[in-house]
């Protein structure tokens, strides 16, 4: 199988190809510059001269030969190749990396550089749009194109990576990861990373050991845990660290979290701090973690005042998602994750958001990687919450608040956020919208309307929320329209009011 780059103008094709091609000790191929070598003029003059369906037949039998070269072993394609139906036909048999970058850097990098298609910004940003529903499609392997760098580290991550399985390479500013989606990963093909070595520490709950425990070997000790947030606490906290420590875990030992949300904040957590920081791997097993909490490094547990209020940005070693797993989780529990799928769809907007509203089955693996792929462009452009980051907070500022009013005991997470979402649409003043939502929540056996909590104290937790600064008020995201959230939003107190009554009187 051949290492195929795919990716937009101004990805970095060609560069991210060399990198590859000298950690394997072989030759990088520019499809490019094979196709400007066989006609003998650059691609511009071909544009111009021959027109773009002369080149397009030359750029797809190239490309094609070059795929069923044996003495080719790394190949940078162009960016439109992958709209040939052949070509998307050969990449199956190879591994694909697509270079994911973003309209703006992608432009910034190109403009004024003579190729035929970046010319106009307008027309720029439609191909860039049409593309990356294929980019996504064919990728096995996604690497953001601000890490060009990193493709020896990226190499030694997808070692051993099963045929269906995808990889995300999760980059940060303070350090990166692979996240791996794929079905069966842990339950039939019992993968596990190449990069992360040392002893396994299992820190789990009762119901997923029962189900799950041994997929993860060897292990070298395993603590387990209540299910619920109710074990989401500082006294938890100590238990897992004790219970390592008497196991005699070091510092060159990993934690594995595997479970949920609250397994994976609880291990993260604990990780971050025993020895001042030893190395974990998430190993999510409910819909929530698979789509938004396992990645992105933020660890802790809750008090009594506010959730999520200790802990610390800990970017893990691994994630590994097994959607295979969610076909044993409860009711319930599927639903509460929706909540997550339908808020990373109205951040992210385009394909994903229609997806979502069309009815697609969010625990697939193509919903599955879209999450997380999402979420994942978002922190490496703001690990800790300095701004852009807090877009993942949408229905969540009020969520939290219900969960805490209600001692976390009434409402899961993925319900209480649901909630938190209609809220936050009726302050974005998006009635149709919120409609929409509600509708969608409910088919998916949601609660519509807050029971069982009193709005006002809802809206006095809100107060306490851990992005509030200084004296001021606490800010809040809110929606323009799918894909265009907006952070650091001022509500005044009666609007906040009267849309959480409003809520609870539905």
């Amino acid at each position: 199988r051949k290492l195929v780059l795919i990716g937009f103008m101004g990805a970095g094709k060609s560069t991210a190809a060399r990198s590859a091609a000298e950690a394997l000790g072989t030759r990088a191929f520019d499809v490019d510059r094979v196709v400007e070598e066989r006609l003998g003029k650059p691609v511009a003059d071909v544009f111009a001269q021959d027109g773009e369906a002369a080149f397009r037949s030359a750029e797809e039998q190239t490309t094609l030969e070059l795929l069923d070269d044996s003495a080719v072993q790394v190949l940078a394609l162009g960016g439109g190749a992958t709209a040939s139906q052949l070509v998307r036909q050969a990449l199956g048999r190879h591994v694909v990396v697509w270079l994911d970058i973003g309209l703006d850097t992608a432009w910034d990098r190109v403009a004024g550089s003579g190729r035929p298609l970046a010319r106009d910004r307008d027309s720029f940003q439609r191909l860039y749009e049409q593309r990356q529903t294929s980019y996504e499609a064919l990728a096995d392997v996604t690497v953001s194109g601000e890490r060009l760098e990193s493709m020896p580290e990226v190499l030694d991550a997808i070692q051993g990576l099963p045929q269906g399985a995808r990889m995300l390479w999760a980059a940060t500013a303070s350090s990166d990861y692979p996240a791996y989606v794929g079905p069966g990963l842990i339950t039939q093909q019992r993968f596990w990373p190449a990069t992360v070595d040392g002893r396994r520490f299992v820190v789990t709950d009762g119901r997923v050991a029962g189900l799950y425990g041994e997929a993860i070997q060897p292990q070298d000790g395993r603590v387990v845990i209540m299910p619920g947030e109710q074990s989401k606490t500082v006294a938890h906290a100590d238990i897992v660290w004790t219970e390592l420590a008497r196991a005699g875990m070091t510092r060159q030992d990993v934690v594995v979290a595997l479970g949920g949300g609250v397994v994976g904040d609880l291990a993260g957590f604990c990780a971050a701090t025993y020895q001042r920081g030893v190395r974990y791997v998430q190993v999510p097993t409910t819909l929530v973690a698979q789509v938004d909490s396992a990645y992105g490094g933020k660890t802790g547990v809750d008090l009594a005042q506010a959730k999520n209020y200790v802990g610390a940005y800990h970017q893990p070693a691994a994630v590994l998602s097994d959607p295979g797993v969610l076909q044993t989780l409860p009711e319930a529990e599927r639903a509460s994750g929706y909540a997550e799928v339908l808020k990373t769809a109205l951040i992210a907007g385009g394909p994903l958001w229609e997806q979502i509203a069309a009815g697609a089955d969010p625990l697939s693996v193509e919903v599955i990687v879209a999450c997380a792929r999402t979420k994942l462009r978002v922190v490496e452009r703001d690990e800790r919450d300095a701004g852009l980051r807090q877009v993942l907070n949408l229905g969540h500022t009020v969520g939290h608040a219900i969960e805490t009013v209600t001692g976390y005991a009434r409402y899961r997470h993925g319900e209480a956020v649901g909630l938190g979402l209609l809220v936050a649409l009726r302050l974005s003043e998006l009635e149709d919208l919120r409609q929409q939502v509600a509708d969608l929540l409910a088919a998916h056996g949601l609660p519509t309307r807050l029971e069982g909590a009193d709005p006002d104290a809802v809206v006095m937790a809100t107060a306490r929320d851990k992005k509030r600064v200084g004296e001021g008020p606490v800010p809040f995201v809110l929606l323009e329209a799918p894909g265009r959230p907006r952070v650091g939003c001022e509500v005044p107190p009666r609007a906040l009011i009267e849309a959480v009554r409003e809520v609870a009187a539905s």
